[in-house]
């Protein structure tokens, strides 16, 4: 008996249906049935599904004599099925990678519920990917399993039969199966999530939602749709022959009242002359099965949703439409009236930074910003911390955006991006130190010293080697990019590589400084004590090795491909180790590293890089120049390069990797594995090569690059006479946590 029986029915759905059985037969939990439901569909699903059927053992075909509608082909897939669970999949949407492996584990978690409900994201043509809004009824915090009535909100996600897991013993004793016609999910879920005993949630996305363009129930215009109020009379039929179920009517009815209005408003279902009959409908019905009061702990309904359902209840749906066209006009009233009111505001910034260019620079004064106002980072930040050492006298502004506002230090003052304090920070102090370009509208003044300290050694192609990369380059204005160099007098290099890239692909007039990466200070200044308190704060167990994993970013493609399985790896590595996933900093809100085990910590929202570089034992990246850095550390780097030649031919690289890497190399996931499992990750030969690569590319990164640069800019002293940079093999930087142990409890003697 498999753990699992998916039922996917099939109608005119050819163009996905290939993506929708692969994205089920490829899950890493393969203890599966999966019925595909041919329900006579014209446009040859059939043929695809006895092609997976011959190929895959796990395929059960179901093909119906004639065309029965959605829900009869559900009830087709339920006649056949022998999992424990029941997972229903509609032939246009996909499971994501490793969705039935959370599935089970959250189910083991929570003793087997009756349901278990996870989330979904909308996908659309355009490859973006959006996840449901109500997701935060989603979370796993507090006793699980729980009933409805403890967690009411769980009604305000979507009501469809795909994004829940079902007991099929539960669904058989309640004899739950579903009816003919349009929006037969209706009378299925609300019975089913009202009779749970017990009901678990999973706050990870499982299901890709495809919004088809055309095709779609809710793109069809049709009389089905009266089918809705036939729907939930069988509702309501099924709360009546559960007198302990009463007190959720009034919700119910409230739900039903929303969503008769979603589908009279909605433009393009209703034929035209029948909306009419459809609100004099809704009315009968709410009219029928209305009742006062409302569920324990469910929220009252808000003063413009009491208004909606009133006139639901007087029928009247020429006032209806009237009140919500007005409604609309106000929104895009107050929508044109900001956007007004936003350029106004913004003539008035250009005219207030104009009035201030006008007046002295101060010599006090600094500004400093990293990654485009996304916080206290990187080498910016190790310069300004550096700065309120070793030169107090001058005051220190950071540009970050409020929601970052937490990571700049108290000594420092904030300033939001585009406010009038952060125009007056650009047109007056004398410092502006950054790791990408300040505003493009920036008009660098006399006395004015800008420095760029970039955020990385180079391997990809950067600046004006891209003119011959667009699908890395999408759309640079090079012109731009130009002006912005042209404003640079300093910009401080980590090792020779960087300077001979830079000063051909950045040409300008600046002085390079050839003084380290600012940023990786720490990894020499850090001790013992200070990895040990970051691993605790991670919560990454103690005697457990920690992989930070981070991988960069591919331009020329969208969505982010996942070409590694963290869930193979974590259980590959085995139970004493811990990955530390962390998307590149461009993949937003996205989900771009997917995985289910608890070995496996999203720190995608960390901060600090430096801190995760120094709280992990080993990385594991692909392009990213955080290997450059990493090497400081003097600890085991594994680079996995298997689409290699995809890379270097979209975005360009300055070197072959693989042929002077800073470890041990995969070309696979399988040789990726096989590093690991054999101790080739850390061996001597990655030792070897490590040593090459830090001697090419951390020269200069002694702990104290960030002094060198602020003794030299901010404080006017004679390069010449700086300390000398100390060479690589006298320096000592933060120990791993194996070396760390053994220095805060070392061995008696």
């Amino acid at each position: 008996m498999p753990r699992f029986s998916v039922i996917v029915p099939a109608y005119n759905v050819r163009p996905y249906l290939h993506a929708c059985l692969e994205s089920v037969l490829s899950q890493s939990c393969d203890d599966l049935e999966l019925i595909a439901v041919d329900d006579c569909s014209p446009d040859g699903c059939g043929a695809i599904v006895d092609e997976f059927a011959a190929r895959d053992r796990r395929v059960v075909a179901v093909h119906l004599p004639e065309n029965s509608g959605l829900g009869r082909a559900r009830n087709a897939g339920l006649a056949q099925a022998t999992g424990d669970y029941l997972v229903f999949l509609d032939g246009d949407d996909t499971l994501v990678p490793g969705a039935l492996q959370a599935i089970a584990d959250r189910l083991k978690e929570t003793g087997d519920p009756d349901v278990l409900v996870y989330d979904y994201a909308r996908t659309y043509a355009t490859g973006e990917t959006v996840r449901n809004e109500f997701h935060a009824h989603l979370g796993q915090e507090g006793p699980a399993p729980f009933t409805l009535a403890d967690r009411p909100g769980l009604l305000k996600v979507l009501m469809v039969v795909w994004n829940k897991a079902y007991k099929r013993e539960f669904v058989r004793r309640e004899g739950f199966a579903f009816p003919p016609g349009f929006y037969e999910d209706t009378p299925w879920t609300y019975p089913a999530l009202l009779a749970a005993g017990s009901i678990a949630t999973l706050d990870r996305v499982c299901v890709h939602y495809r919004q088809r363009r055309s095709g779609s129930i809710l793109s069809t215009t049709s009389l089905r749709h009266f089918d809705l109020f036939d729907q939930y009379e069988r509702l309501f039929a099924f709360l009546d022959g559960r007198p302990e179920l009463a007190h959720w009517r009034p919700v119910l009815c409230r739900r039903m009242a929303d969503h008769f209005t979603s589908v009279f408003m909605a433009p393009g279902r209703l034929p035209r002359g029948t909306r009419a009959r459809f609100f004099r409908r809704a009315r009968a019905h709410y009219r029928r099965y209305r009742a006062p009061g409302a569920a324990p702990k469910f929220a009252a309904p808000k003063a413009t949703t009491r208004l909606r359902h009133a006139l639901v209840r007087c029928g009247s749906h020429r006032t209806y439409r009237t009140l919500m066209a007005a409604r609309t006009a106000r929104k895009r009233l107050a929508t044109s009236a900001r956007r007004i009111l936003g350029s106004v505001r913004g003539v008035l910034l250009q005219l207030h930074y104009r009035l201030q260019r006008c007046l002295p620079v101060r010599d006090d004064r600094a500004v400093f910003g990293a990654y485009w106002g996304r916080g206290y980072a990187c080498s910016p930040a190790a310069i300004e911390e550096r700065v309120r050492e070793l030169a107090p006298h001058i005051r220190t502004s950071w540009i970050c955006a409020p929601a970052y506002a937490h990571t700049v230090p108290p000594g420092t003052r904030r300033v939001r991006p585009g406010s009038a304090a952060y125009w007056t920070a650009l047109a007056r102090s004398k410092y502006l130190v950054n790791n990408v370009n300040f505003d493009r509208r920036l008009v660098k003044r006399r006395g004015q010293v800008v420095v760029q300290t970039q955020h990385g050694t180079p391997l990809k192609h950067m600046g004006l080697d891209l003119m011959h990369r667009p699908a890395a380059a999408r759309g640079m204005d090079f012109a731009g990019l130009l002006r912005a160099v042209d404003t640079w007098d300093y910009l401080v290099s980590p090792n020779r590589h960087a300077t001979l890239v830079w000063e051909r692909v950045y040409p300008a007039a600046y002085r390079t400084l050839e003084y380290g990466s600012p940023r990786n200070d720490v990894f020499q200044r850090a001790g013992a004590a200070d990895v040990a308190r970051l691993r605790e704060t991670l919560g990454i167990p103690e005697g457990h090795t920690a992989i930070l994993y981070a991988p960069t970013h591919r331009d020329y493609v969208h969505p982010q491909p996942h070409l590694l399985d963290l869930d193979r790896l974590a259980v590959a590595l085995g139970p004493r180790f811990v990955i530390l996933a962390r998307a590149h900093p461009t993949h937003g809100d996205g989900e771009p590293l997917t995985a289910t085990s608890s070995r496996v910590l999203d720190v995608s929202a960390h901060p600090s890089v430096e801190q995760l570089c120094l709280a992990s034992d080993a990385l594991l990246t692909d392009y990213s120049s955080l290997m450059f850095d990493y090497a400081n550390l003097d600890r085991p780097i594994v680079v996995h390069t298997e689409d290699w030649a995809v890379y270097d031919a979209a975005r360009g690289t300055y070197f072959d990797l693989r042929a002077f890497p800073p470890g041990a190399v995969a070309r696979s996931e399988d040789e990726l594995i096989d590093i690991f499992v054999t101790g080739h990750w850390r061996g001597s030969r990655s030792a070897q090569l490590r040593a090459a690569f830090r001697a090419r590319f951390c020269p200069y990164d002694d702990g104290h690059a960030a002094e060198r640069v602020v003794r030299h800019v901010f404080l006017g002293e004679d390069p010449e006479r700086l300390a000398p940079v100390v060479p690589l093999e006298e320096r000592r930087p933060a120990p791993s946590m194996g070396q760390a142990v053994s220095m805060l409890f070392p061995a008696p003697r």
